[in-house]
């Protein structure tokens, strides 16, 4: 990312996991830097929710700011670069410009991937419950969230791995202070 704007954009929607419609349209007053939270307008209910985000998005945002983008109370926060013609933000141009990110890593993510990422990074996180991430996520239901609970390929692996490398535990005896024939008579264990 060369841009603070897209520094900025990249950030949110990885730790707060809005859909990108959602945080484009991000106006100036829906922010909160002291709380770390703003307000998007949810895909399907149209509701306006707050959403907490990381203390990074709020550093780039506030760098981004610094640029001199227009800040009035209600205007939009994503603007296009070029200064001669600026303009807000649109889904369609954010989306080149994570395309040509992408080209440049050689990786073929969407921006909705990047949604995905950020509930598969809170629910690997033991601090998060599921409903913690139902709500960040503004899921309607719990189910809908469980679609992230898969475990990844890589985790199961290195458990298999971990399971074969562990030593085998003893066997079980027969405690010292049982008699040993009476116990395998009961258990019909034989001689």
């Amino acid at each position: 990312m060369k841009h603070h704007r897209d520094r900025a954009l990249l950030s949110f929607w990885l730790s707060s996991g809005v859909r990108a419609e959602e945080l484009l349209g991000l106006r100036h007053g829906d922010y909160d830097f002291g709380e770390h939270t703003f307000i998007v307008t949810s895909k399907g209910t149209r509701n306006r929710d707050t959403v907490p985000a990381s203390a990074d998005a709020f550093v780039w945002l506030a760098l981004y700011m610094r640029e001199g983008q227009p800040a009035s109370p209600g205007d939009p926060v994503w603007w296009t670069l070029a200064p001669k013609n600026r303009r807000p933000l649109t889904y369609g141009a954010a989306r080149r410009m994570f395309t040509r990110a992408q080209h440049a890593l050689g990786s073929n993510w969407t921006l909705h991937d990047l949604r995905h990422t950020a509930a598969e990074r809170m629910i690997a996180d033991p601090a998060f419950t599921l409903v913690d991430v139902q709500t960040v996520l503004r899921h309607a239901h719990v189910t809908t969230t469980t679609i992230y609970t898969q475990p990844r390929m890589e985790d199961v692996l290195q458990k298999v791995l971990e399971h074969y490398a562990r030593p085998r535990p003893p066997a079980p005896t027969i405690e010292p202070e049982y008699d040993g024939a009476a116990t395998r008579e009961l258990l019909g264990l034989g001689e």
